[in-house]
């Protein structure tokens, strides 16, 4: 389910069919990664089975699931090795290896030790909510939100993605909020805030589990600060943190959103698959009409 997110804005007149979505991403189906190479990075199946489709439909939705695999092979183990091999070689030549030998020799190393080394492989799961024109990514990482949409891009005909802006900012709204302590419509404010200087001092303040409907939060803003995060909760059923990015982080899904069992079998667990990320694509699109409103409404690309 979705934890961290950032919003991008497509063309609601794109309408690519489920069967041409799963054409597309697997032209860049995700591959382990080959004895020499230290990344690799692709689509690969939202419910984790092998050879299961690569785009899952929920109701107006799409998800899929972008996953990346890394070689940890730590600089220092790197150097340790090929200083051995260093000494090695200046003991059969009889003279010390100049800068440019020392190089090569420790590249060579390292696509030596590249075969051993350990794998660290993580997944981002995406949402593609074709009626609004909307793409969820469940990350707030720039450089891994970058080259998601970046891939979904090359992958799928006629789809342009922005990174989603709004009329108002984030943290003009959220002073607004903080300074009435009135969220709009069914956002209630919660007791968590960062609010940043926007001087050169660059000053922070934060608040934690602390009620924000005071007057020294007040003060703050007053002074200058902007609100850089605020603790929001949507309709009583979703809990995230807003930015000044506009994007949710820690989101959460509140007791009794989800109902499920940790003890599945097989088939139960491929009803939760689809269980689960109905409702949450449900809670979470309408959270996001909602938010996109109470910032001033999206903004087309060309404005």
């Amino acid at each position: 389910m979705f934890k961290n997110l950032t919003l991008y804005s497509f063309d609601r007149t794109w309408n690519l069919t489920t069967a041409q979505v799963e054409a597309g991403i697997a032209q860049a189906r995700f591959l382990a990664c080959g004895a020499t190479a230290e990344q690799s990075a692709g689509w690969s199946e939202p419910r984790g089975i092998a050879h299961a489709v690569l785009a899952e439909s929920v109701g107006d939705w799409l998800i899929a699931r972008y996953t990346t695999e890394t070689k940890v092979l730590p600089a220092n183990v790197v150097r340790r090795a090929a200083d051995e091999r260093a000494a090695k070689l200046e003991a059969q030549l009889g003279r010390p290896i100049g800068r440019a030998e020392r190089r090569d020799l420790r590249e060579e190393t390292r696509l030596d030790l590249l075969p051993r080394a350990f794998t660290r492989v993580a997944h981002t799961h995406i949402g593609i909510d074709r009626r609004r024109g909307l793409l969820l990514i469940d990350s707030c990482a720039a450089a891994r939100t970058e080259a998601i949409a970046a891939l979904l891009m090359r992958c799928l005909d006629n789809l342009t993605l922005t990174r989603l802006t709004t009329a108002t900012s984030a943290a003009t709204q959220m002073a607004a909020w903080l300074l009435a302590h009135d969220a709009p419509g069914r956002f209630a404010i919660d007791e968590e805030c960062e609010l940043r200087a926007t001087d050169d001092t660059g000053s922070v303040v934060r608040y934690s589990k602390h009620s924000l409907n005071n007057a020294e939060v007040r003060k703050h803003i007053g002074a200058g600060k902007l609100p850089t995060r605020l603790a929001l909760t949507w309709n009583g059923r979703v809990s995230f943190v807003l930015t000044e990015q506009a994007q949710l982080r820690r989101v959460r899904l509140l007791d009794g959103v989800l109902k499920g069992s940790a003890e599945e079998d097989e088939e139960d667990a491929a009803d939760r698959f689809d269980a689960d990320w109905t409702i949450t694509t449900g809670e979470i699109g309408a959270l996001a009409t909602e938010l996109i409103e109470a910032l001033g409404g999206m903004l087309a690309p060309e404005a």
